[in-house]
């Protein structure tokens, strides 16, 4: 009779690709869990096996529901979201995991009552924003509504209602004359030539920077005058295209002419003479904005001044929505004070109704009185 590999006995195992032990089990349904431990310890490792074997039996026997632990939850959690997000937003969620397992590790998720996340709530925001702390609840929440819906797990969420109010979100935006000025000195930076096309783009399509530092060649099509942005290249996730105005086109020209003089081969817009990608404007951006005489504006803020020209110009939000990628015209909507001229005209319509009412109840009595 051949013999069983270890794989298939209940017990620990190694694999040559994973420093942990790794378990194998008989699950209350009767299938073979194959699974590591996440423990590199042997006694750690059989402790959890053993613990995993008595709630199996328990789930078998008695229906009973295993218990569930934060560092459970959000180990598979990490795991299963990996490659649902880009490596940037993935790499935040680590870090937002870490600040809750400082507060919740090792707990049990029954034990994970409103009262505890409010205590979590409470002393986190004397260290962080609130905004912060709404990101770490969200993503709690996150793992908890996933682990209800996709693991069928029996466990309550006592995040829903526990946020804190976040203030209005930051607008910052400069007029045409500054953006001249920022331009002029812009061009003047012999160590970033590309700082000026950069800026140019920036603000007449709206693209963030990382989309624009990221722009291929292969994505612009200046016959049809359109930068075509695919999922993996915006924040959202979502693709959609930017027009090109005539400022934009001639930022791109004039990264065209770079690029044949220095470096033909090189697939990126905003690269360096030797064809490589530039990572970042900051430093550049920063000091030319000072030598400009601007105050207290970053390069995000292009993408704001992109949006409140164009509403102080009576472009519609939802054009502006679709313009900068929001999910949602609530976020554009932050933006509608700029154009008070729309809710003046709206006022406008009302001017005389209440004493054309009036008039109308007047002659009213009077028919019903004849």
């Amino acid at each position: 009779m051949p013999r069983k590999r270890k794989q298939d006995q209940d017990g620990l195992y190694r694999r040559p690709d994973s420093p942990n032990w790794w378990a194998s089990y008989t699950d209350a349904s009767g299938q073979r869990v194959r699974c590591s431990t996440g423990a590199t310890d042997r006694q750690e490792a059989d402790a959890l096996l053993a613990k995993w074997k008595l709630e199996a039996h328990r789930e078998k026997q008695w229906g009973e529901q295993p218990s569930r632990t934060f560092d459970e939850l959000m180990i598979g959690y990490l795991k299963a979201s990996e490659a649902d997000k880009r490596p940037s937003g993935f790499q935040r969620d680590k870090e937002i995991v870490r600040n809750l397992r400082q507060h919740f590790g090792g707990l049990e998720l029954t034990a994970l009552t409103p009262a505890l996340v409010r205590r979590y709530v409470d002393q986190r925001r004397v260290q962080v924003t609130n905004g912060t702390v709404n990101r770490e609840l969200c993503v709690l929440s996150s793992a908890i509504n996933y682990a209800r819906r996709e693991w069928e797990w029996d466990i309550p969420n006592p995040v829903p209602g526990r946020k804190l109010r976040t203030p209005e979100g930051r607008i910052r935006w400069i007029t045409r004359e500054e953006s001249k000025r920022l331009l002029d000195e812009a061009s003047r930076e012999p160590q970033a030539p590309h700082l000026v096309d950069f800026i140019r783009l920036a603000i007449n399509t709206g693209c963030r920077k990382g989309e624009l530092l990221g722009l291929e060649w292969k994505r612009i099509d200046l016959r049809a005058g359109l930068i075509h942005l695919e999922a993996d290249h915006t924040k959202t996730l979502k693709r959609r295209s930017v027009p090109i105005n005539a400022d934009a086109r001639e930022a791109i020209l004039s990264r065209a002419q770079f690029r044949m003089r220095h470096c033909p081969a090189s697939p990126w817009v905003f690269c360096h003479e030797d064809g490589s990608r530039v990572l970042d404007v900051k430093r550049s951006f920063t000091t030319a904005r000072k030598r400009a005489g601007i105050e207290d504006f970053r390069v995000h803020d292009l993408r704001h001044t992109c949006a409140a020209w164009l509403v102080s110009a009576g472009v519609p939000l939802t054009a502006v929505r679709d313009l900068l990628g929001h999910t949602t015209v609530k976020m554009t909507e932050r933006y509608a004070h700029l154009a008070p001229e729309n809710v003046r005209a709206a006022v406008a319509l009302l001017e005389g109704m209440a004493s054309r009412s009036g008039h109308v109840e007047k002659l009213k009595v009077v028919s019903g009185g004849l």
